[in-house]
């Protein structure tokens, strides 16, 4: 393969053609080859560079971070070596060295243009924390027998003590009211009465706690994480809709510590957030189960003997199935049901 690489110099001509700043148009490389076809813009992904294949017989190598910049600045550079308006002295010296000649067309057909849609490839190394992520899904996945049961909550009393106390709520804890206060609770109940699911493996060992730590997934920009709600059970309302709230604000300024993120004996995750209206959480080891949250959708229901819209929304618990029988994980997930369409029994402890 013959190469032929010159330095093309741009000036403030050509940086107000491309629309760059002066710091990433000092210097594109242009490398004329025999190419045996039309490249395509692609990214090589390790240090900004870019190939571009405008015809058969030259590529050009620009040294820019954003594939948009990339884009623009090699179109418009094709678009002056087509036209002869820039000469470019040879690296290390000589004489400036010609465009390329334009490529002979088909007689039945124009030359062929640079794909508009380019496929174009990107690798990147996984962060520490993506790859911590990874490997504690792969743990549980191999580690426990998971099973993942479902059930589905009419959310109409809910909504309607949210309605009615939200403004006075805010007013005195200077929170919203939101539907999570009202699950973590639930689940603490529930966990009560069925505390082998706040238990967990420890060799040949069950370890059954006495205590409720929920971690509470939420989605960070480096990835998911679980911070924990330590002894929630005690928590009221307003405090746990604003320890939900630091911690999503925590995890987006990447400000949550370890101490915060290690133990729990439950999760909940709630992919409802995003629209989820069905799905099999994955266990978060060494917990034994996790609760999944989906979208509220109001749905035709029959309630008394007469069809009715209600919100609606599906539950899903997986569980560890060497500890936890499929009975109690059902009654479990009944019991948070129950507790959820009569609220009332979260304040009567009944």
């Amino acid at each position: 393969m013959v190469r032929l690489r010159v330095v093309l110099w741009l000036f403030q001509r050509s940086r107000e053609v491309f629309g760059l700043p002066e710091a990433q148009t000092k210097a594109i490389r242009v490398q004329k080859i025999r190419a045996p076809a039309a490249g395509g813009l692609r990214d090589r992904g390790d240090d900004g560079h870019a190939l571009f294949g405008e015809r058969r017989d030259h590529i050009v190598n620009a040294a820019l971070p954003k594939i948009e910049d990339q884009r623009r600045c090699i179109a418009a550079l094709a678009l002056l070596l087509e036209k002869d308006r820039f000469k470019a002295p040879l690296e290390g010296g000589g004489e400036p060295a010609a465009a390329p000649e334009p490529a002979p067309a088909a007689k039945t057909e124009a030359a062929p243009q640079a794909a508009a849609g380019a496929r174009e490839e990107q690798r990147v190394p996984m962060t520490r924390i993506r790859t911590r992520i990874a490997e504690r899904l792969v743990e549980a996945q191999s580690a426990a027998a998971m099973l993942t049961t479902f059930n589905e909550v009419d959310l109409q009393a809910v909504g309607d003590l949210r309605k009615r106390y939200k403004e006075t709520f805010e007013k005195e804890h200077g929170v919203k009211l939101g539907y999570m206060s009202f699950f973590v609770k639930a689940a603490c109940e529930a966990l009560k009465r069925f505390p082998v699911v706040n238990a967990s493996i420890d060799g040949n060992d069950i370890v059954y706690h006495a205590y409720y730590d929920v971690g509470i997934a939420v989605s960070a920009p480096r990835g998911l994480v679980v911070p924990i709600l330590r002894d929630a059970d005690t928590l009221g309302f307003g405090e746990v809709e604003k320890r939900i709230g630091e911690f999503g604000q925590r995890a987006r300024d990447n400000k949550l510590t370890m101490d915060e993120l290690t133990g729990g004996t439950f999760s909940i995750t709630n992919g409802g957030v995003f629209g989820s209206l069905v799905s099999t959480p994955i266990l978060n080891p060494p917990q034994s189960a996790i609760l999944g949250m989906h979208g509220i959708n109001e749905r035709p229901v029959v309630v008394d003997g007469e069809i009715t819209i209600r919100p609606m929304m599906w539950l899903a618990l997986t569980y560890d199935h060497r500890i936890i029988d499929g009975r109690d994980a059902v009654l479990f997930l009944r019991a948070i049901k129950d507790f959820l369409e009569d609220p009332a029994k979260l304040l009567l402890d009944i």
